[in-house]
C-alpha cells in the first residue's frame, strides 16, 4: 500500500483528488451565474436612496450640455444666413444656461414651504404677462403665433412657458391643501378652482395661436387630476370637453389641418419640414455623419436648431446619439415618478408628478413630430432645443425636483452619512494638538528600551504601565499611533522638562 504524502511537521496531507472532491458546490454556483450576480448588484444600486437624486442631476446636466453642443452645430448656417456671427445663437443659449443653472441651484436649496409660498406670485405674474402679450405694441408675432414680448434688442420672452411652471406649483399647492382638509372626495372641490384657472391659461395661450403649449398644459392638468385620484367619469368628462374644444380649434384653422395631414406623409411638396426631418434621421445611420457634418441644416430643414434639433442630432450622431437622448429623458421620467411615489408630502407628490408630466409630454410631442408620428406642434425639446424662455422655467423645475429628491427621508439619512469622517478625525486631532501644544502626528518620546511586560511581569506589568507608567514617563514603551484619548492623556501628563 503506498504511503500517504507527509507534509512539514509530520502531518499527513490529503490527496489533491480528495480536496477537490470535498469542496462545496456553493462557490461554483456563484461563479457559474455571473449574470444573476450582475443583475442583483444592479437592482441594489438602482434601489439606493440617492438614485433619483443622481438621475435628475446627472440626466438634466447631460441633456443641457449635449443640447448646447447641438445648438452650436445646428444654428451656424441659420446665423450666417441672417448675416450674424456663427456662434450667435450658441452664445445666447449659453447665457440662458448659465442663468438657468443659478435658478436650478436656488430652487434646489429652497425649502418646500418657500416653494409653496411662491406658487401664487408666479401664477399672478404669468397671467399678467400672458395678458400683456395681447396688447398691441407690446406683444410680438413669431411664425404666426402672438405669444412673445420683446425685452429690447434681440431678447424676447414667451410668457406661456412660465405658465407651465405656474400651473404646476399653484395646482400642487391647491390639491395638497384640499387633501389635508379631506375635500377631494367631492367632485366640486376636485374641479373648482383647478379646472377654471387651467382653462383661463389655455384661453390666453390660444388667443395667440400656440396650440402646442396648450396641449402640454392640458397634459399637466390631466396628470394632476390623475394623481389626485379623480374618478373615471370625471376624468372622461374633462377629457371630452378638452377634446371637443381642440377639435373645433383644429377645424377652424387650415394651418392646423395641414399639420395633421402631414402625419406619416412622404410628399415633400406639401409637408416639406416633416419629410426633410425624416431625411435627416435616415441619412444618419448608426453613428451619424459626424458632428457639424449635417446636410439638412443648410437651408433644407426649417427650424433646425429649435423644434427639429432632434433630426439634426440623428443625422450627425446617428442612432446612437438619438437613443442616448431618449435614454436620458427616460431616466428623468423614472426619477420623477420615483420621487412622486416615495414621498409622504402631498405637495411634493403633486409637484413632482406635474413636472414629470410636463417634461415627458413635451419631449414625446417634439420627438413624435420629428419622427412623423405626431403633428408638428411647434414645441421645443426640453433642455435641448434653442430658446431661453423655455430653458429657464424648465431648469427651475429641475431644481425643484432635485430639492424633492434630497428631501426624501432615506435620502436625507444617506446624505447625513456622507458627511466627511475625516473632518471629525481632524477636529479631534487638532483639538489634542492645541491642548498639548503639539501636532496630532507627533510620536511620544521613548524612555526605556525594555518592554513593560518584562519589567513588571505579565498582565500586572501591563496594567501598571497603563496606570502609572504614562504619568511618570518611565517604562511607557512606544505608544501606538491612534486617534484616541489615551495618547492625548499621556502627552498631557508628561513632565514639562521632557521633550
Amino acid at each position: 500500500m503506498p504511503a500517504s504524502p507527509v507534509g512539514p511537521g509530520g502531518r499527513t496531507r490529503r490527496p489533491p483528488a480528495q480536496r477537490a472532491g470535498g469542496r462545496p458546490a456553493v462557490g461554483r454556483t456563484v461563479r457559474d451565474n455571473p449574470v444573476r450576480t450582475l443583475v442583483t448588484r444592479a437592482r441594489k444600486a438602482w434601489d439606493r436612496p440617492l438614485t433619483a437624486y443622481y438621475l435628475i442631476l446627472g440626466g438634466s446636466s447631460l441633456i443641457t450640455v449635449l443640447g448646447l453642443v447641438m445648438v452650436y452645430s445646428a444654428s451656424q448656417v441659420t446665423a450666417l444666413q441672417m448675416s450674424l456671427p456663427g456662434s450667435y445663437f450658441f452664445r445666447k443659449q449659453l447665457l440662458a444656461a448659465v442663468i438657468g443653472a443659478g435658478l436650478l441651484l436656488a430652487a434646489s436649496r429652497m425649502p418646500v414651504k418657500l416653494h409653496r409660498a411662491l406658487a401664487y406670485p408666479i401664477l399672478a405674474g404669468a397671467v399678467f404677462l400672458m395678458a400683456l402679450v395681447q396688447v398691441p405694441g407690446i406683444g410680438m408675432s413669431v411664425n404666426g403665433n402672438q405669444n412673445w414680448i420683446s425685452l429690447g434688442g434681440s431678447f424676447q420672452i414667451q410668457p406661456s412657458e412660465i405658465g407651465k411652471l405656474a400651473l404646476v406649483l399653484w395646482a400642487a399647492d391647491l390639491i395638497a391643501r384640499k387633501q389635508e382638509k379631506r375635500l377631494l372626495t367631492q367632485w366640486k372641490h376636485m374641479l373648482v378652482p383647478l379646472v377654471p384657472v387651467a382653462f383661463m391659461l389655455l384661453g390666453l395661450i390660444m388667443l395667440g395661436g400656440d396650440m402646442g403649449t396648450a396641449i402640454i398644459l392640458t397634459a399637466i392638468l390631466f396628470g394632476l387630476l390623475w394623481l389626485a385620484g379623480a374618478p373615471t367619469r370625471l376624468f372622461v368628462g374633462v377629457l371630452s370637453v378638452a377634446a371637443l374644444i381642440g377639435l373645433v380649434l383644429i377645424k377652424t384653422s387650415p394651418n392646423r389641418l395641414d399639420r395633421f395631414a402631414c402625419v406619416g406623409s412622404t410628399d415633400a411638396s406639401k409637408c416639406w419640414q416633416a419629410v426633410h426631418g425624416i431625411y435627416a434621421l435616415a441619412s444618419g445611420g448608426f453613428f451619424g455623419s459626424g458632428l457639424g457634418a449635417s446636410v439638412e441644416k443648410w437651408g433644407q430643414l426649417p427650424e433646425a436648431h429649435t423644434d427639429f434639433i432632434f433630426a439634426v442630432t440623428g443625422e450627425e450622431l446617428g442612432l446612437a446619439g438619438t437613443l442616448s437622448v431618449l435614454a436620458l429623458f427616460a431616466a428623468l421620467g423614472y426619477a420623477g415618478i420615483r420621487v412622486a411615489g416615495r414621498t409622504e408630502d402631498p405637495f411634493v407628490r403633486y409637484a413632482a408628478g406635474g413636472v414629470t408630466t410636463w417634461i415627458v409630454a413635451q419631449a414625446v410631442i417634439n420627438i413624435g413630430a420629428v419622427l412623423g408620428l405626431l403633428p408638428i406642434a411647434g414645441v421645443p425639446l426640453p433642455l435641448f432645443s434653442y430658446g431661453g424662455s423655455a430653458l429657464l422655467p424648465t431648469m427651475f423645475a429641475i431644481g425643484l425636483m432635485i430639492a424633492f429628491a434630497r428631501d426624501e427621508p432615506a435620502a436625507r439619512a444617506a446624505l447625513a452619512m456622507r458627511q466627511p469622517r475625516f473632518g471629525r478625525k481632524r477636529a479631534t486631532g487638532s483639538a489634542s494638538g492645541r491642548k498639548t501644544g503639539r501636532g496630532p502626528e507627533r510620536k511620544p518620546a521613548r524612555t526605556s528600551g525594555r518592554k513593560p511586560g518584562r519589567e513588571t511581569g505579565g498582565a500586572a506589568g501591563r496594567a501598571s504601565n497603563r496606570g502609572s507608567g504614562q504619568g511618570s514617563g518611565q517604562g511607557s514603551g512606544q505608544v501606538p499611533r491612534r486617534w484616541n484619548t489615551m495618547r492625548r492623556r499621556a502627552s498631557a501628563a508628561r513632565p514639562s522638562g521632557e521633550r
